[in-house]
């Protein structure tokens, strides 16, 4: 429960507590007044800020960083997921370590000495060290099996359509919507962290592949960033961006500026987007046109007027049709195309593909042969036809 919101305009921070020496006393009393077990600054905090404002207000202090991690912690549910969130915990905290060890003990009287606070403190920095170097190496090791799975999908061209957007602008709805995929879609912040990828196939009867990532913020910490590069590596290597708002939010234009800032710093702008407004059954019928939206829109973001919007409701399903036909216009043409081919009965590799990537209509057994008509992308026939 919220007891109270403050807010604080001044020419530059206070190094000591970050706000004014006036506003950390009102805090203290609105804290005492209201029995409150936390105070969440909507800012990052430097440690030695953090703990000046938990001895003046005498209660637990938490900064944005903080929260974002503590959210990012009870939403991980993959092994990857757990390991990012666990990494950006700890080079959040170690820097944090520093001071605590002197309040419990200070330093001995004589020259080389130090109390067991210090020792203590050190000890805590080299365990956290050491295990953010573990961590690192796990993920490493997560990110090579990764990037295994991303060439074996590059090995057979297939486009893949990254769907990137401020948090709870309605991703996992729509790529429910568009692949059935049964992912959580709930409204909250960041509530799917583990990148799934699924297919779809598009009105042109192309293949291709979808894939969900975890929802942007404004000023995402960079800690953040880092631990989640394997994630935003999916908009990297995509073909696509689908790049979703809510357009019923009437803080949707600075959202979208803070996507395409993110969308930029992680090295992906250049990809072709698609400005997909969502949640227009929660827009006045006056200004529901996706040219009307997105003009107002990226006038106000900075954006470029000219990329292609539309406008969807991917809870209800209006304009899927609409998204779909964009995808197809925006997307290189690879159409499916009918082929037999004649294998040899022990091509395992190359049967498994026409099943992953295509469809099998038939297939006939002659000997040490194999006879299978199927459905396939045309790059992938040709590529096929000229082993």
């Amino acid at each position: 429960m919220v007891i109270e919101r403050a807010l604080q305009t001044r020419a530059a921070p206070e190094a000591a507590t970050l706000i004014g020496r006036g506003k950390v006393d009102e805090l203290a009393a609105a804290v005492k007044s209201g029995e409150a077990g936390m105070v969440i600054f909507d800012q990052d905090l430097s440690p030695t800020q953090q703990r000046n404002l938990e001895k003046a207000l005498a209660t637990k202090v938490i900064d944005r960083t903080q929260l974002i991690l503590d959210i990012f912690a009870s939403r991980a549910r993959t092994r990857e997921g757990r390991l990012q969130v666990e990494l950006a915990q700890l080079n959040y905290m170690l820097p944090r370590l520093a001071g605590h060890g002197v309040e419990m003990t200070r330093q001995g009287g004589g020259i080389g000495t130090r109390g067991p606070g210090e020792t203590q403190l050190e000890t805590d920095r080299r365990r956290i060290a050491k295990r953010i170097k573990a961590v690192e190496l796990e993920l490493e090791g997560v990110r090579t099996g990764r990037a295994l799975h991303r060439r074996r999908r590059t090995a057979v061209p297939l486009a893949t359509l990254a769907m990137a957007g401020y948090t709870n602008a309605g991703k996992s709805t729509l790529f429910n919507r568009l692949t059935q995929a049964g992912v959580l879609a709930d409204a909250k912040m960041f509530a799917t962290l583990d990148p799934t990828v699924r297919p779809l196939i598009l009105p042109s009867r192309r293949r291709v592949l979808v894939s969900d990532t975890v929802g942007f913020i404004r000023n995402l910490p960079t800690t953040l960033v880092k631990a989640f590069r394997a994630t935003l590596e999916e908009v990297n290597e995509a073909a696509l961006v689908l790049h979703l708002v809510d357009a019923s939010s009437p803080v949707a234009a600075e959202h979208t500026a803070h996507v395409l800032q993110v969308l930029a710093e992680i090295g992906a702008a250049q990809i072709p987007q698609i400005l997909v407004l969502n949640k227009i059954d929660r827009v006045d019928s006056s200004e529901a046109d996706a040219g009307t939206l997105q003009r107002r829109l990226m006038g106000e973001a900075g954006g470029h007027a000219g990329m292609r919007a539309v406008a969807i409701s991917a809870i209800s399903g209006a304009g899927m049709e609409g998204l779909l036909a964009a995808i197809d216009e925006v997307l290189p043409m690879d159409p499916l195309v009918r082929t037999t081919l004649d294998l040899s009965a022990g091509d395992g590799a190359t049967l498994a593909m026409l099943h992953e990537f295509g469809r099998v209509l038939s297939t006939r057994y002659e000997e040490n042969r194999v006879v299978v008509e199927a459905e396939v992308p045309e790059s992938l026939e040709r590529r096929l036809r000229a082993r």
